[in-house]
């Protein structure tokens, strides 16, 4: 059975690379003869469709791969700069540094860690595993329901992540310090959002 094409307009995906919040491709379209054989863009997708920013296009192959790597290694450093400093240790999360989750305990609240192997390869890193349960029906105890929401400790970005993900709750022991004032900043503001404004009356 033949797999079915990619297809960017008359461009064939021939390469594609996906790290972080981008995707690089390389498109050919055999049946060119303006000069624009082949192309190279930025791909971003969501459930409806693939947005292709950045085209640039040739008849040149060696440059358009040049460009390729170009992309490939900006959008690395990228990531890598968004997912490390210098004094965090980025070591995965083992599952002996948790307690093993278990579907009649609420996780709500608590600080949990992701599997490494849901996640991406370039975000199998501690500052990507752990989080802070906010919510989810996922995250209930004894609940028929899977989604756990999340907000990440490391950068505060928000994820939804299924209960299957989650590995377990991190031992206190093994919270890294560069979690500790994050924590106290989410509680802080999730408290304010509970305190309802004093009712001014009438004038």
């Amino acid at each position: 059975m033949d797999t079915e094409k990619r297809m960017a307009g008359d461009y064939e995906i021939i390469h594609a690379v996906h790290i972080g919040d981008n995707e690089v491709v390389v498109g050919e379209n055999p049946k060119d003869t303006d000069g624009q054989k082949y192309m190279v863009a930025n791909c971003r997708m969501n459930e409806l469709f693939a947005r292709y920013d950045e085209v640039l296009v040739s008849d040149d192959y060696p440059e358009i791969m040049k460009y390729f790597g170009q992309r490939i290694a900006a959008q690395a450093e990228k990531v890598k700069n968004e997912l490390i400093r210098e004094d965090v240790d980025t070591t995965p999360i083992t599952a002996d540094k948790c307690e093993p989750d278990s579907y009649d305990k609420c996780i709500e609240g608590k600080v949990i860690v992701i599997r490494a192997e849901v996640l991406r390869q370039e975000y199998q890193v501690s500052t990507r595993q752990i989080q802070l349960c906010t919510g989810g029906f996922g995250a209930q105890a004894n609940s028929r329901g899977s989604a756990c929401f999340c907000t990440n400790l490391f950068n505060g970005k928000q994820s939804r992540f299924e209960r299957r993900d989650v590995l377990g709750e991190l031992k206190p022991e093994y919270l890294p310090e560069w979690t500790k004032q994050k924590l106290v900043e989410i509680q802080k503001e999730q408290a304010e959002k509970q305190i309802k404004p004093k009712d001014k009356g009438a004038r």
